[in-house]
């Protein structure tokens, strides 16, 4: 059962990376609809193609070695043309899937492994913080690319980050690379202040209406009394 589960996430993986090398190339993002997107992707672009470009260079170089093996040839042809492909759909990944703010929620994702979604109401704390190590410690996710995470969030309780091959864990504090981590942290505190403020609006208007027809009731119950008063003089 284990191994079918790992199995169904690599597959599922490789479709990602597909479905995203399509989307970068028809120049279109994922889950971005209603939400502001703030990429991440600028900090490893120059890495992956420079990885992309060995891999190009390794397949070309395997191609003259290897005329002779014409079988051979084949095989190494392929795995290495996957290999260019695979690395070219990494970064495509990370572009069109960038970290989203809209609905009520932060969407923390890196290429296709990470997706985690944060509801604003949970959010204790962000600041900026340049972190380029990490320990990996209990009830902490660090998203970090090219080896750093520029964006600390503090959780008042826990949500549920799935990983890779399905395993969930439950996390306070999640620290993530943006490109724009001065932009990303101002957006997100402003949006939590104006969800404060639409909430206490909200909060004065169900309270000034309860007073209104607290008072409504009042006169009623007077006029009422008035009346019978009158009726039982009349009497």
């Amino acid at each position: 059962m284990t191994g079918l589960r790992v199995a169904r996430a690599l597959v599922r993986h490789e479709l990602r990376l597909m479905a995203s090398l399509w989307l970068w190339l028809a120049r279109r993002t994922h889950g971005t609809g209603g939400g502001r997107a703030f990429g991440y992707a600028g900090g490893q672009g120059a890495v992956m193609f420079g990885f992309a470009f060995v891999c190009a260079v390794e397949t070309v170089a395997m191609s003259v070695l290897l005329a002779d093996w014409p079988v051979v040839h084949a095989v190494v042809l392929v795995l290495d043309v996957y290999t260019v492909v695979f690395v070219v759909g990494l970064h495509a990944a990370s572009v069109v899937r960038p970290h989203v703010l809209g609905g009520g929620v932060l969407r923390v994702r890196r290429a296709v492994h990470v997706d985690l979604r944060i509801p604003l109401e949970r959010i204790a704390s962000v600041r900026r913080e340049l972190r380029t190590t990490h320990e990996g410690a209990e009830g902490e996710l660090d998203v970090a690319v090219g080896s750093q995470t520029t964006v600390t969030v503090e959780l008042t309780e826990p949500v549920t980050h799935v990983t890779f091959l399905g395993r969930h864990r439950a996390v306070r504090v999640v620290r993530f690379h943006a490109d724009d981590s001065d932009g990303l942290v101002r957006a997100l505190a402003a949006e939590r202040t104006a969800r404060g403020a639409r909430a206490e609006g909200t909060e004065g208007t169900e309270g000034t209406e309860r007073a209104e027809r607290a008072e409504g009731t009042e006169r009623a119950e007077r006029a009422e009394g008035t009346e019978r008063a009158e009726r039982a003089g009349r009497a």
